[in-house]
């Protein structure tokens, strides 16, 4: 089975699945920072994904209730200490794509931490998307362009692709060759946008919080089995 670099996940569905089972709807993602993405860091790993994104925050979800935001903020404090020490114990490194800045000020500094702590760790480089959103990151590369190598220049000059995607959040990183959406919708919601030109795509009913090492591989089967038939 060929696993593909880098997998990319719409960690869609923690609220529905909570529901489902008559529990509140920010115990889904309570599931999911305590167990989900320990179970997909590690079976990703496993198979030898080197490269894992993981849409944790939307630029959208601010309009959320501010009771379930400000309990997703105890969530992200919980996983930027308690569990990202787990995965830096299995040597995961950790990174981040989306604007940190409206993050209170202790949540950025947490992450700036464990970024560090594990910058040289190499079994999987897993990347949290935390208050992203692909036309935001876009224009965030704009931005930076222009500021970089000034708007006069920037408009009088033709701007390759490869030197563009230098300013993008996923500089660092490869395109994912495979984006998986649980949780029944069938939507990238802006996902990675530029990234995801070539990226194949995966939807599947089973919500993020039962998206296990089972439904990885399954994904990851699909993939090879549209390419072998690609071939022919």
């Amino acid at each position: 089975m060929n696993v593909p670099q880098h997998i990319a996940i719409i960690m869609d569905g923690n609220r529905r699945w909570a529901k489902e089972r008559g529990m509140e709807a920010s115990l889904g993602h309570k599931q999911m920072v305590e167990e989900g993405i320990k179970e997909v860091v590690g079976a990703a790993k496993k198979l030898g994904v080197k490269y894992l994104t993981l849409w944790a925050l939307s630029t959208e979800n601010w309009d959320r209730d501010p009771r379930e935001i400000k309990f997703l903020m105890k969530l992200f404090r919980q996983m930027f200490s308690k569990e990202v020490k787990k995965l830096h114990e299995e040597g995961v490194r950790v990174r981040t794509i989306g604007d940190l800045s409206r993050f209170d000020q202790d949540i950025q500094d947490s992450v700036a931490e464990w970024v560090e702590k594990t910058k040289d760790n190499q079994e999987i480089t897993v990347i949290f998307a935390l208050n992203y959103g692909g036309r935001d990151e876009l224009l965030r590369a704009v931005q930076k362009a222009a500021q970089d190598l000034g708007q006069d220049e920037l408009a009088k000059r033709k701007l390759e692709q490869a030197e563009f995607a230098q300013y993008l959040d996923t500089a660092d990183f490869p395109d994912p060759e495979l984006i998986i959406r649980p949780g029944k919708e069938v939507r990238l919601s802006g996902y990675l946008l530029w990234q995801s030109n070539y990226s194949e795509l995966y939807f599947t009913d089973v919500m993020m919080p039962d998206f296990d090492g089972a439904e990885l591989e399954k994904a990851i089967k699909e993939l090879n089995r549209r390419q072998r038939n690609f071939g022919k």
